[in-house]
């Protein structure tokens, strides 16, 4: 594996979200002196935060799967969950999934439950074929992980270069994992909306289950039968988590700090450059900014990568008396609408050429599958009591109502694929969403949920995100694995990147990964470095849900 050559003493970090923590901590953890610089006043990056005058939501990412990746991180600097005050749930079901007849069927990562749950809307014979779409589901993971997610890649000869990748790769031919996703899990499943639970997950990786390859049944086996988390707290709690980690090992963040720029001595960068006038000096760079944002680091982005589907996604808070009248009482709810298959026909449209010009034919869904998001459903410390007087059920005078927080998710073509004018269209189609939500049963979401923040695909391209799409580049094959934007950069000597835009990809566990693998690239092998810096036991730290 190729590593950063010369002397990697002073490392610094761009940007505190999951990918940047991960990598800080392992390097700590091998020795190496790091900041970290973050332009936000917290940690968490795209595990994202919304302040509202008496509450607060996760704004990014609101799954969490694999969290013995968090533990890896922790323990790179001899920390623990424990330690850093970090309380993690299991969940069950993972989600409720409702289908436009108003039928509802839990996602449940125990066998025997999710076998029982199938059965129960189906019959017996489709709980049999749930086991062996499970077993080949976990097939694909177990031969895909460790040799093509947990790994870098120096060319995409390493694939058969190395007998034990060979031999997994070897193994995924035969699973069929090159053929396409959402066909094998019909076949496996026999039954179509069951197989939209183990299918949908493809949108994250940014492409229709139909034209997923195969290999990404892995992700559907980590989010439907390793499980589904949550952080007491929410998502922010885990960043919050790594960066006490971080910064009790000796370990430098700084906040509200934005980076400027990096300077370069013919191809090694020497100093950082934030906003404030500050150059600091260093051996090494981790950039963690999205790919679309990498010119301003002195870096090129490589040309004709495609982006994923967008999303739009309003949080706010609702009245938890109006919520708990709605079909489905669960803290993550997908509403499948009717034209399954039309609708990443609409959001995942490839962009085109006309007239010289970007030009998409993408459009927004025409009957839209939605994730709803109620996350005081399993933390009650999330709920709100405000101040006001009103007549209650029971004809009794009260002062105050019970509010929960609340996320609506509309995944949405990106900006090449469909160059909206969301500041404009963004509230209009919110209100079209809510009157859907509305006709489905979800009685009083129109009027009462009231929405603190939209963020839509323009506010992902301000903030610097490829195509304004918060998932990043799609994972077609030609993006993926070894043929990914590699982490160690062809024309920088010392500049390694992490995050969603590089190997393994998007999502929680697979930044967790990057960040992992980002300084490996710098260190060596993290397990040989790790023994000779030899990090302190864990010592428990004061902490604040």
């Amino acid at each position: 594996m190729k590593t950063v050559a010369g002397q990697t003493d002073r490392v610094v970090v761009v940007g505190a979200g999951l990918s940047g923590l991960a990598a800080a901590l392992h390097l700590v953890g091998a020795g190496r002196r790091v900041t970290v610089l973050e332009r936000a006043d917290h940690p968490g990056g795209r595990v994202g935060l919304y302040r509202g005058d008496d509450y607060e939501i996760d704004s990014g990412a609101t799954i969490l799967t694999m969290p013995e990746l968090i533990d890896e991180a922790l323990g790179a600097v001899g920390h623990t969950r424990e330690s850093v005050g970090l309380e993690i749930l299991a969940m069950a079901p993972a989600y409720r999934a409702r289908f436009d007849d108003g039928s509802v069927v839990g996602v449940y990562s125990d066998p025997a439950e999710m076998t029982a749950e199938v059965t129960r809307v189906r019959d017996a014979a489709a709980g049999q074929r749930y086991r062996r779409l499970r077993g080949w589901l976990q097939g694909i993971y177990e031969s895909e992980f460790a040799q093509f997610m947990d790994t870098n890649f120096d060319s995409p000869l390493d694939m058969v270069r190395y007998p034990h990748k060979r031999t997994a790769l070897l193994k995924l031919v035969r699973l069929g994992g090159f053929g396409r996703l959402g066909p094998r899990v019909r076949t496996l499943m026999g039954d179509e909306r069951l197989a939209r639970l183990f299918s949908f997950q493809a949108l994250f990786a940014g492409t229709a289950p139909d034209q997923a390859l195969a290999v990404y049944g892995a992700i559907p086996y980590m989010d439907t039968c390793l499980g589904v988390y949550y952080p007491v707290g929410g998502m922010r709690a885990i960043a919050d988590a790594l960066a006490r980690a971080f910064t009790a090992a000796g370990g430098t963040l700084e906040l509200r700090t934005e980076v400027t720029g990096i300077d370069y001595t013919g191809r090694r960068a020497t100093g950082v450059r934030t906003a404030d006038g500050r150059t600091l000096p260093c051996d090494a760079v981790v950039v963690t900014a999205d790919i679309g944002s990498l010119e301003r680091f002195g870096l090129r982005r490589r040309r004709g990568l495609r982006a994923s589907p967008s999303a739009v996604i309003a949080h706010g808070t609702v009245p938890a008396e109006i919520a708990a009248t709605w079909p489905v009482q669960a803290h993550h709810t997908i509403d499948f609408g009717r034209e399954w298959d039309r609708t990443f026909t609409e959001i995942a449209a490839r962009p085109g050429w006309r007239g010289g010009s970007a030009h998409g034919n993408g459009k927004l869904m025409s009957d839209p599958s939605l994730l709803l998001t109620r996350p005081a459903l399993t933390d009650p410390s999330l709920y709100i009591d405000r101040a006001q007087q009103r007549i209650d059920a029971a004809g009794h005078l009260t002062g105050t109502v019970r509010h929960e927080p609340l996320s609506l998710l509309a995944p949405c073509p990106n900006l090449d694929a469909a160059p909206l004018d969301w500041d404009r269209l963004g509230p209009f189609y919110l209100r079209e969403l809510l009157q859907i939500l509305e006709d489905r049963g979800y009685q009083g979401i129109s009027e009462h949920f009231r929405i603190d923040h939209l963020d839509t695909p323009q506010t992902w391209k301000d903030r610097g995100m490829l195509a304004g799409t918060p998932f990043s580049a799609a994972h077609l094959f030609r993006q993926t694995g070894p043929f990914r934007t590699r982490n160690l950069v062809r024309d920088r000597d010392n500049v390694v990147l992490a995050g969603s835009g590089t190997v393994p990809g998007v999502g929680v566990p697979t930044v967790l990964l990057s960040g992992k693998l980002a300084a490996t690239r710098i260190t060596g092998d993290l397990r040989h470095a790790r023994a000779a810096s030899s990090p302190a036991g864990a010592v428990a730290l004061p902490h604040n849900h």
